[in-house]
């Protein structure tokens, strides 16, 4: 258990954790976006967070790990894969979190399981992750072909945990995920220690994923940030009764 709760900005619940994973060698990219462009992406339930007037769109490649229920072992075929992630900032009754605009992975059962019980635009793609030293190669391609993604990235700093108040806290300390289905909001608490964080660089050759949920990035370079490794508690998926 991690015992560690005082970087959060809210309590993890006090009933058992379900689920645990590993994200591995995490590139988060982010673009500060007008929040005109992506309001109405959102569910309206939820209310769309900015920093410094700007809202934020952040792509995150990395490889997922010992992903297994509490008690039990990694399961066969679905405790690894490598995953991409296209996500927003948003709140929900004061209580911030993250919304997610797609979710690509290379397990077929992972993406069913995904989003049966979780309610959550996952998509199969075929990906493939290569590291080499510190330096990562990472592509992806759903099945539709529709959203593609080829890039490399690396470390270049030292590491440093983020400071509250701070864009990298803003951006990364975020501990409830947002969906709905029905009309109906459901979330889902997590729990983690505090990001370590790197500065990075990266070659984005393709990335066509923004705009398969119609997103447009715009013509900036994004910030960027890498972790080598945070392991991860979860909750049951809650439906709001409010």
């Amino acid at each position: 258990m991690i015992k560690n709760t005082s970087h959060r900005p809210f309590p993890p619940p006090e009933r058992p954790w379900v689920m645990t994973q590993t994200w591995n060698h995490v590139l988060f990219a982010h673009w500060a976006v007008d929040s005109e462009a992506i309001r109405g992406r959102i569910p309206a339930a939820l209310e769309l967070e900015t920093f410094n007037g700007k809202a934020w769109i952040g792509i995150l490649p990395f490889l997922l790990t010992n992903m297994r229920p509490r008690f039990l072992p990694p399961f066969p075929f679905v405790s690894r894969f490598p995953e991409l992630n296209v996500r927003t900032y948003v709140s929900y009754k004061g209580i911030p979190g993250i919304y997610f605009f797609s979710l690509d992975a290379a397990s077929r059962l992972a993406v069913a399981g995904a989003r049966a019980m979780f309610h959550l635009p996952y998509f199969h793609a075929g990906i493939n992750f290569v590291k080499e030293k510190n330096h990562i190669e990472f592509s992806s391609r759903r099945d539709d072909s529709k959203a593609a993604f080829r890039a490399s990235y690396r470390p270049l700093s030292d590491s440093f945990t983020a400071q509250k108040g701070s864009i990298e806290y803003w951006l990364t300390e975020r501990y409830r995920l947002y969906t709905t289905y029905n009309n109906r909001v459901y979330y889902e608490d997590i729990h983690h220690s505090p990001w370590t964080l790197q500065r990075a660089e990266t070659e984005i050759r393709q990335n066509t994923v923004p705009g398969a949920s119609g997103l447009i990035l715009p013509d900036t370079s994004p910030l960027l940030h890498y972790a080598k490794r945070q392991h991860v508690l979860f909750w049951p998926l809650q439906r709001d009764r409010g």
